[in-house]
């Protein structure tokens, strides 16, 4: 057995090959990719009908883009200098994908929450993504260039100091950590910002789907209870023109109950399907097949299910292949081993060789609204998204060894912040590339 201390020596060791400020800046390589290439790749198999609305949503801005450009930068990370140490990575790690939402023991926690392409890999890119993330994000906001840093510089800091907490705890205890609203109040100074998100928690915990998504996803039509169409984002099948879509979506499902306990397919069987409507999520997620299922256990019992397709994470190419032969399983085995607490209803399919996940629709999720905060606010936020992102990493391993290549010294958060700034201006570039490519028709999209 390999003693902690051994294991942060081992870490600290590996300063002598790849070394702390080694992560510092960006420089593209001489055969980087066409990132107009890699987007149009990245689109192969997603529904052709949907994808120009994905590439009208990345061209709003450089933040849009940077949420719809994982596979551009997971090219980039994969030639930045890497310790070897791999974690289950979220692979797809910027502000955006952090928020709340309410555990199986329905407590409100602040975590990661979207993991299509988790993979194991290098922890360094989660790292990096992020700290970039809060920088594009600071600029979109009109911060000035050094505040931008500093907010990126903050999620690094949090990360090493709280994976050095981790490092010292029971492996135990690093499962049963939580970082809920309570703890997140408690390291909110501003008494401002503590009424606010005093007001937005408990609104939260307070949602319910009858209340909240019932009356506004749903309608009566010929006395059968449906889901509204709203298009192009939510619409049924007559709208898609795409026949196998429901039988995709309803042979997926049989197959998905499969996958639960015996407890949640007793609970799971208390409903009964109503109706399934194809739905348009997030920027990077656009073309991918997805729907909504309606499913009732009464009048006024409903319940709402994402089913969501799960295609190779876009870290495959330069991690290694999964382990899991469904990219939903891969999905699910990875948000369960990152996140503090899963969704009861997490499962996953196989259909037509095409694989999904499922989970509800929405349980009293939080998103943040990064349009909304200044530099200090933003700055906390990022250190939440930091301490998140290290708890995550720590529950698979390599902790100690991580914490001691680390170290207690601001050398590698200083390195990833000003990393963050020139991939930001790269991000600029590849933004601007995207609308040459849309004025020369090379892509299409959809401005509505």
């Amino acid at each position: 057995m390999i003693s902690r201390a051994d294991r942060r020596a081992a870490g600290k060791a590996l300063r002598e090959k790849v070394s702390r400020r080694s992560h510092a800046g960006w420089k593209p390589h001489a055969n980087r990719p066409d990132p107009i290439d890699l987007l149009i790749e990245s689109s192969q198999g997603r529904m052709p009908k949907l994808v120009p609305i994905r590439y009208g949503r990345m061209m709003q801005s450089p933040f849009a883009f940077y949420r719809g450009a994982a596979a551009i930068m997971a090219s980039d990370l994969a030639r930045t200098p890497a310790t070897k140490i791999r974690v289950q990575a979220c692979g797809d790690c910027h502000l955006m994908n952090f928020g709340g939402f309410a555990t199986p023991e329905r407590h409100l926690a602040f975590d990661i929450n979207d993991f299509d392409e988790t993979l194991p890999a290098p922890w360094e890119w989660d790292v990096k993504r992020l700290a970039a993330s809060l920088v594009i994000a600071g600029r979109h906001n009109g911060f000035r260039r050094a505040d931008a840093r500093e907010v990126a510089e903050r999620s690094v800091r949090s990360y090493r100091q709280h994976m050095a907490e981790y490092a010292e705890y029971h492996v135990l205890q690093r499962w049963y950590e939580r970082l809920d609203t309570e703890t997140v109040l408690a390291e909110t100074k501003r008494k401002g910002w503590q009424k606010k998100l005093t007001k937005t928690f408990a609104k939260a915990r307070a949602r319910t789907t009858v209340e909240i998504d019932f009356p506004k996803l749903a309608q009566v039509r010929g006395g059968r209870i449906g889901i509204k169409d709203n298009p192009p984002l939510v619409f049924h099948r007559s709208a898609l023109k795409e026949r196998a879509f429901d039988y995709l979506v309803k042979e997926a499902f049989r197959r998905y109950r499969a996958t639960l306990s015996d407890d949640r397919q007793v609970l799971l069987d208390s409903f009964e399907m109503q109706d399934i409507a194809a739905k348009v999520v997030g920027v990077g997620s656009v073309g991918i097949r997805c729907g909504i299922l309606l499913m009732m256990a009464d009048e006024n019992d409903p319940l709402f299910l994402q089913v969501k397709e799960a295609r190779a994470s876009v870290l495959e190419p330069y991690a290694g292949k999964s382990r899991y032969t469904n990219h939903g399983e891969r999905v699910v085995a990875g948000q369960r081993l990152m996140q503090a607490g899963s969704d009861i209803f997490l499962g996953w399919t196989e259909v037509r060789g095409r694989h999904f996940y499922l989970s509800q629709l929405q349980d009293a999720k939080i998103s943040p609204v990064p349009e909304v905060l200044d530099p200090p606010a933003m700055g906390r936020y990022a250190e939440w998204c930091g301490w998140a992102l290290a708890r995550a990493h720590a529950k698979s391993g390599g902790v100690a060894t991580i914490s001691g290549y680390l170290g207690a010294s601001a050398r590698f958060d200083e390195a990833v912040a000003r990393f963050g700034v020139e991939y930001a201006d790269q991000n600029d570039r590849d933004h601007q590339a995207l609308l040459k490519a849309i004025r020369a028709g090379r892509v299409g999209v959809y401005r509505g």
